[in-house]
């Protein structure tokens, strides 16, 4: 019988994959991976964090199904691969998403390692995506449900890992799950999708990067593209490209963040015509195939996770970046985000934007 190490969040849908894993005869183990203390994102050690209940619900569902359950502690290890590249990549103005490098570094990396030890074959996930697997390459796809789809977080998965992961949701609609997962009696059949990053449950970066670093931003000036003063910030962490909101001044028309500017303290501002573009440059490509494409070729990208995929050119370069021109501009390029290319619902890899 093959061994399967399934990831439980404690939400509906890791628990149901679990639930079909061990009705596919699956010798299955549950478990759920703590990341963070609450110290370490600056909450109170008697705080009731919702993450305790997360482990409750994921070990009550694993009790249910009548398979072992385990906490593994990967506290060091997230901090050290996610929450501190989050905060340096917000104190170098950039823009990061840690739900990219959760799955890289702790989901596909450190629980692919421990599901090893435990001698299971599969690690798997509730994540909205598919495998496919041709003539021995395994190919990333896009979830059935084009509304939950997570394919663009899990583009710097390795053929290696595909091959050894399972997302048994592809397939299905979310409110399929959640039927399915009520009448099997889970007691977090209706329980609400998370919707902030999971160390920053407030939703405000700036205050846990300074409750987290101990340090007070210095404000600075808000500029036009001509270099004209138009008012202080409070510090470069706590804008993105493309903000409108929060900027705590106004204008007498709308005004959006153009461009981040660390070493002079600088945020500059313009109207949202001043923030399209159609070219971009990406660094720390993963192809999902294991090969670098030798020349120039066409598919669709897109920069954010929300976005409807857009037609562009893609160009390896010889350093190992990549030039990707959009055939129409694109609003606000962020740096720090992905960018993943696809081919109709094939995932073709992606990277970092420069």
């Amino acid at each position: 019988m093959e061994k399967a190490l399934i990831a439980m969040s404690g939400g509906v849908d890791s628990s149901l994959a679990a639930k079909f894993m061990k009705d596919a005869g699956f010798d299955c183990i549950g478990c759920t991976m703590k990341l963070y203390n609450n110290e370490d994102i600056g909450l109170s050690r008697g705080h009731t964090c919702c993450s305790l209940d997360d482990v409750e619900d994921a070990r009550s569902v694993a009790y249910k199904i009548g398979m072992p359950y385990y906490v593994f502690n990967f506290t060091e290890d997230f901090h050290d691969c996610v929450i501190a590249k989050f905060v340096s990549s917000y104190e170098h103005g950039l823009t990061p998403n840690p739900c990219i490098d959760c799955n890289r570094y702790m989901k596909f990396d450190k629980l692919y390692d421990r599901a090893m030890v435990f001698g299971c074959e599969y690690v798997v996930t509730g994540h909205y995506a598919r495998i496919e697997e041709k003539d021995g390459e395994y190919f990333l796809k896009k979830a059935l449900d084009d509304t939950k789809d997570q394919s663009y977080v899990l583009y710097s998965m390795t053929q290696e890992q595909l091959k050894h992961t399972m997302f048994p949701l592809g397939g299905m609609r979310k409110s399929e799950v959640r039927r399915l997962a009520d009448e099997c009696g889970f007691i977090n059949a209706k329980k609400p999708d998370s919707q902030d990053i999971c160390f920053v449950p407030d939703g405000d970066y700036g205050a846990f990067l300074e409750r987290y670093t101990g340090k007070k931003y210095t404000p600075g000036n808000f500029i036009d593209t001509n270099g004209n003063v138009l008012g202080t910030h409070e510090g470069t962490v706590r804008y993105t490209i493309g903000q409108r909101k929060g900027l705590g001044i106004a204008f007498g028309k709308p005004m959006y963040v153009k461009h981040i500017d660390v070493e002079n303290n600088t945020v500059t501002l313009a109207e949202d015509s001043e923030l399209f573009e159609d070219t971009l440059k990406a660094s720390e490509f993963n192809w999902i195939s294991g090969r670098t494409p030798e020349k120039e070729f066409r598919c669709s990208a897109k920069i954010r996770y929300r976005q409807k995929e857009q037609p562009a050119t893609v160009t390896p370069l010889e350093d190992g970046t990549v030039k990707i021109v959009f055939d129409e501009p694109q609003r606000a390029i962020t740096p720090g985000q992905a960018v993943v290319l696809y081919d109709g619902d094939t995932v073709l890899g992606g990277g970092r934007i420069l």
